[in-house]
């Protein structure tokens, strides 16, 4: 018996050497987990890698404006996240800002920070003090906000868009053909605008009247090459809580010149284009959680960032999932990874 475990394990060593050098040629969606004893109960809407296994993440409902930095742990091969831990919370001591989303600036190694309250991009050392740099945003509707908030370090460019349209944009909603239209914008690192971009969400799929129901960009990543991943999340929770689901979307968009518009201002009846150019987009994957009476798997994912590479060179990505501090004892602050194929450029 002893052999054979022996022999078992050197076939599985060699299985896993086998697969690591394989080139993957597809997107590997990870199953995610919680890890409750490590991890505060929280709203987790936003995460930025730092550097190694250091992230900032922020919670869209806590004590005060700041963020958390957690250290989380990747087996090498599978990618999947097997140990997550919390370093503190980095506070500014204001009041919280219904943070969103959050991106690493390396070069000045501070995080920005998208609050949904105040419609501003705000800047912060790592210890958790403003800088004092801030960016200003449109305002938005309420709880349809900049939810969304990346950075490329290639181009040195900072993106960010609202869950759901501008009130100065809800024409396009009928050039698109019934869909939201949301606009993505990008800034320097000096806070500069420079251009944007519509994108048009996916039309709703949940009917009929819920309790409490998001539809939109949860929140977006740069690829470093030009390319960014979009997520759009429908997450619908009816009057009986149970039958409860979140569905995840991730699209790839490559941003050009050809799609770019410099006008800030709204479009209205007075002045509607002949013919508006949305970004083409391309489906990557797709997921739906739910809850049941024993199924409590239902995740609202809101925050994704670049995670390492593993040893075959997969690029891995990180998702973290909003549980409404835990709400009802049931829902959990949930963590993914999906792995990003090497041809997919």
């Amino acid at each position: 018996m002893c052999s054979f475990l022996r022999l078992l394990s050197v076939f599985c060593m060699l299985g896993c050497s086998f697969m690591s050098g394989r080139a993957q040629t597809e997107v590997v969606v990870n199953r995610q987990v919680s890890f409750d004893r490590s991890v505060p109960a929280g709203n987790y809407s936003g995460i930025a890698r730092i550097h190694d296994d250091i992230y900032a993440v922020v919670s869209d409902k806590s004590s005060y404006d700041g963020f958390y930095m957690f250290r989380i742990s990747i087996d090498s091969l599978s990618g999947t996240i097997y140990k997550v831990t919390n370093l503190g919370f980095k506070c500014s001591s204001t009041s919280n800002r219904d943070a969103e989303g959050v991106a690493y600036l390396p070069d000045r190694n501070t995080v920005v920070i998208a609050g949904e309250a105040d419609n501003t991009i705000n800047e912060y050392n790592l210890d958790g003090h403003l800088t004092g740099r801030s960016l200003k945003l449109p305002a938005a509707a309420g709880n349809y906000g900049y939810e969304s908030l990346t950075f490329d370090n290639r181009s040195h460019t900072l993106w960010t868009c609202t869950e759901s349209s501008l009130s100065q944009d809800s024409i396009l909603t009928r050039l698109s053909g019934g869909s939201v239209v949301v606009r993505l914008r990008t800034f320097g690192e000096d806070m500069c605008q420079k251009k944007q971009y519509f994108y048009k969400i996916d039309a709703p799929v949940v009917r009929g009247r819920m309790r409490n129901y998001a539809h939109g960009v949860s929140e977006i990543l740069s690829l470093d090459d030009g390319r960014l991943l979009v997520l759009e999340r429908e997450f619908a929770i009816p009057k009986a809580i149970l039958g409860a689901s979140a569905t995840c979307k991730i699209y790839e968009i490559k941003p050009s010149e050809d799609y770019a518009i410099n006008a800030d201002k709204g479009v209205d009846d007075s002045c509607l284009p002949k013919k508006v150019d949305f970004l083409p987009k391309r489906l990557v994957c797709e997921w739906t959680t739910r809850l049941g009476l024993f199924n409590h798997s239902v995740a609202n994912y809101e925050g994704m960032c670049l995670g390492p590479k593993l040893k075959n060179g997969v690029q891995v990505v990180i998702l973290v999932a909003d549980s409404q501090n835990r709400a009802g004892g049931i829902l959990k602050d949930w963590f993914k990874t999906i792995l990003l194929p090497q041809n997919s450029k």
